[in-house]
């Protein structure tokens, strides 16, 4: 194994306990089991898996039916839904042609969700949203019905909305706008500017700030977690992806959370117990649990 696939070593342990409010446990390697204890003895003690497809959404509810510490949020992702109606396998509809039937298979995918959305043990309905960076404007139409009925699913069964917005900052306030945005929603991955923070904070959305928080050319996130409210400030891996500095480009997990957390309070400007503090408390409050 060469050193850039190794995992990245154990972080000096958080002495507060915090929660990752966005994980993959299913496309990391390892047992679930191995994972959450790897991160336990870090101080990452709650983790929000995230179901991007039926099969994936499926999976974190039964996952976090099995496991105290593990969360489950159930969407089709962005990239999800053009592909469902455009019937183009490789997911991004970027030449997918529109097949029969598209979009009663994507009202019956949504059902799905919905039926998940109900479960208990289910927190957050997400991660939806826009992805105008990896679909072209073929998918658009797709993947604006697909949002508009996951914040309508998330508002009947009173859970959080985990939003994906990748390029896409303005028409994803307006359709929020549009649509009403749930009581509790969150901004997975937070990839805007102070500016964009500052339309977020008044309206109560949560941003969380993955692993590319610490990445050299990341100044406009690291600009807009300065001017988050701290009470809506959460932190998250995405793993297996974005994992922080100076592991970038190794395989993330949970248990990397610590690294990201001091390079936020360090932005900040606070001590890492006061952050850790205030991130258990806002993830617990994002997602009711």
């Amino acid at each position: 194994m060469s050193s850039k696939d190794a995992p990245p070593p154990l972080p000096e342990p958080l002495l507060v306990p915090v929660a990752d409010s966005h994980t993959h446990l299913d496309m990391q390697s390892g047992t679930v089991e191995e994972a959450l204890v790897k991160a336990a003895a870090v101080g990452v003690t709650t983790v929000v898996q995230v179901g991007c497809d039926l099969k994936g959404s499926r999976w974190a509810a039964e996952t976090a039916a099995q496991y105290d510490q593990v969360h489950a949020a159930v969407a089709l992702h962005p990239n999800e839904a053009p592909r469902i109606v455009l019937g183009d396998p490789d997911g991004w509809s970027r030449q997918g042609a529109r097949e029969a039937g598209g979009d009663a298979a994507l009202d019956e995918a949504l059902a799905e969700i919905d039926r998940l959305a109900a479960l208990p043990e289910v927190k957050g309905v997400g991660e939806t949203g826009l992805d105008h960076f990896r679909t072209g404007p073929e998918g658009v139409a797709a993947q604006e019905r697909s949002f508009r009925a996951h914040i309508e699913i998330a508002k009947r069964h009173g859970k959080a909305l985990v939003i994906h917005d990748r390029e896409a900052h303005a028409d994803v306030l307006r359709i929020l706008a549009e649509e009403g945005a749930p009581e509790r929603t969150v901004f997975h991955c937070y990839s805007g500017d102070a500016e964009m923070a500052e339309i977020c904070a008044a309206h109560g959305y949560y941003m969380s700030f993955a692993g590319n928080v610490t990445f050299k050319n990341a100044q406009p996130l690291r600009d807009a977690l300065a001017v988050a409210p701290l009470e809506l400030v959460l932190v998250e891996t995405d793993a297996p992806f974005l994992t922080p500095a100076p592991y970038r480009g190794r395989p993330g997990a949970p248990y990397l959370i610590p690294v990201t957390v001091r390079a936020m309070a360090a932005v900040r400007g606070i001590h890492e117990d006061t952050l850790a503090e205030a991130i258990g408390a806002n993830t617990a409050r994002a997602f009711d649990y």
